[in-house]
């Protein structure tokens, strides 16, 4: 069997993963998903950001004695996953992304920011943030505080540059959904053309959030992966 690890998106946990879990467990994989500390009410770590989450990842892989297995990443998933390859090449798979926003600077950053206010967000969608609570308990207001500091870190220093996925040797498929708002079909091109053995999809009539994705055409897109 063949091992795959799927991993979430900012502010997400590995209960939004589940009907892709499920549905590429029926067609015969092995399937692992994990939520990055902070997250799915999992303790925060002294660290938060992109490169403690590459690392929790890495010891994922090793605990659960996995060899190179391939990842799929949704939005931070995906960063997270690259970054670990450029970090180690030799512990991952076949990668792919989808919704991964790869493009950052203060402007950018500021932004996505305004997004993340837990205040603005009860008043204005009160529902979310009954969401958020449930998924990652009574911490979910300092979860948003720090990935707002997070973007902010990635807005004044991108943690991986255009010229770093020239060094990734893993085959990468990078996707997008055609109605993403957040992530630009520029900034996903201009990572697939770095990329050593990289490819592109897309996915039809789908914006961002993982909830709106066909879950039997990503999982054809990923078993074709495999």
């Amino acid at each position: 069997m063949k091992n795959i690890i799927l991993l979430h998106g900012a502010i997400g946990a590995k209960d939004q993963l589940e009907p892709i879990a499920a549905e590429l467990k029926q067609q015969g994989y092995n399937v692992f998903t994990l939520s990055f500390s902070g997250h799915g009410q999992i303790p925060f770590a002294t660290n938060f950001g992109i490169e403690q989450f590459a690392w929790e990842l890495e010891q994922f892989i090793k605990e659960n004695n996995l060899d190179k297995p391939t990842v799929f990443g949704y939005s931070m998933g995906g960063y997270v996953a690259l970054f670990l390859a450029h970090r180690n090449p030799t512990i991952l798979g076949n990668i792919i992304t989808l919704g991964t926003k790869f493009e950052w600077n203060p402007s950018i950053a500021q932004k996505e920011v305004k997004m993340l206010d837990s205040k603005t967000i009860i008043e204005k969608v009160p529902k979310f943030a009954e969401a958020l609570q449930k998924r990652h308990g009574q911490d979910w207001e300092l979860l948003l505080q720090k990935t707002a500091e997070m973007m902010l870190s990635l807005g004044n220093k991108n943690a991986l540059t255009l010229n770093d996925f020239t060094s990734i040797e893993n085959k990468v498929w990078i996707g997008l959904a055609d109605k993403d708002t957040m992530v630009s079909l520029e900034e996903t091109t201009a990572v697939y053309k770095q990329l050593k053995n990289g490819a592109m999809y897309m996915l039809p009539n789908t914006k961002h959030p993982i909830e709106s994705v066909n879950v039997g055409l990503l999982v054809r897109i990923v078993q074709g992966t495999l």
